[in-house]
């Protein structure tokens, strides 16, 4: 019995000794331990998801982040040169590329004229359309973006101006009468830029609008529905195969006006010389 009585007053001792042990003495995890739970805390992935499919998802968006700065390069290249489709010379053109076009506004609100592509009559390409306007109406810019070129080319472009856009886009605007700008001025899509004449080679009044990708010209009707005066889409998908074809559709219907015309002096050489022969008989 007085064995029982002192177990008992040695685990009230115990017992009381344990719930007076201060806070300050309680055992803690070490700090690196404490560390590295949150960290896995951190970067732990909803249930079901798995770590290869989150891998692929940051690389994509670390490529976003790096086509970003690219983009940024892009805009800045080769400022300084004067030349439409030289300016980007020593840089591969990508084979196909997503390029915003949401901000358009038309430059005029003439209707379209004359179309993208070969013209027999003249036996060259047209890099561009032709928009209706009169002498001196407003011209403004097509996309948001910097002036990169304001000029004259007598036998050409007349009054012309070059706009380097933030989607990556460059606008030419040409026949123009007056400049609005100055290079190196930073418009916004729809802000003047020049007021419409008919300068240069120009058979009246118009607007000469190009829309260009690294200094290759794509058909801007691809990219507008000018009778409505918007884009067909809010992101256009460049194909650099498809604008390539369509620069070398000129020189094909060329060859082929070329090779008609000399088949058909040959003809008319034959035939002369027949008519000199039975003249001669």
């Amino acid at each position: 019995m007085q064995l029982l009585k002192h177990i008992t007053i040695a685990a009230s001792a115990i017992v009381a000794m344990m719930t007076a042990t201060p806070v300050a003495a309680q055992f803690h995890l070490p700090v690196s331990h404490t560390d590295r739970h949150e960290e896995l805390i951190a970067n732990q992935r909803p249930a079901g998801v798995s770590l290869e499919s989150l891998k692929i998802k940051k690389f994509g968006a670390d490529h976003s982040n790096i086509a970003d700065m690219v983009d940024e390069d892009l805009f800045n290249y080769n400022w300084s040169s004067q030349s439409i489709t030289a300016a980007y010379t020593g840089l591969t053109v990508p084979q196909t590329r997503n390029i915003d076009v949401s901000g358009y506004v038309a430059p005029v609100r003439g209707r379209l004229t004359s179309g993208f592509g070969y013209r027999p009559r003249f036996g060259r390409m047209h890099k561009g359309v032709d928009l209706n306007l009169s002498i001196g109406d407003t011209v403004v810019a097509a996309f948001d973006g910097k002036v990169r070129i304001t000029k004259y080319e007598r036998r050409g472009y007349g009054y012309y101006v070059v706009l380097r856009h933030d989607n990556g886009l460059e606008t030419v605007y040409g026949h123009l009468s007056r400049f609005l700008v100055k290079p190196d001025q930073y418009v916004r899509a729809g802000e003047p830029i020049a007021l419409g004449g008919n300068t240069g080679r120009s058979t009246g009044p118009h607007l000469h609008f190009e829309t260009r990708f690294m200094g290759l010209a794509i058909n801007p009707s691809s990219i507008i529905d000018f009778e409505n005066f918007v884009t067909h889409k809010d992101v256009f998908t460049f194909d650099k195969t498809e604008c390539e074809k369509s620069q070398k559709f000129s020189s094909s219907k060329k060859n082929r006006k070329s090779k008609a015309s000399k088949s058909k002096r040959r003809g008319k050489s034959t035939a002369s010389a027949k008519r000199k022969k039975s003249g001669r008989r």
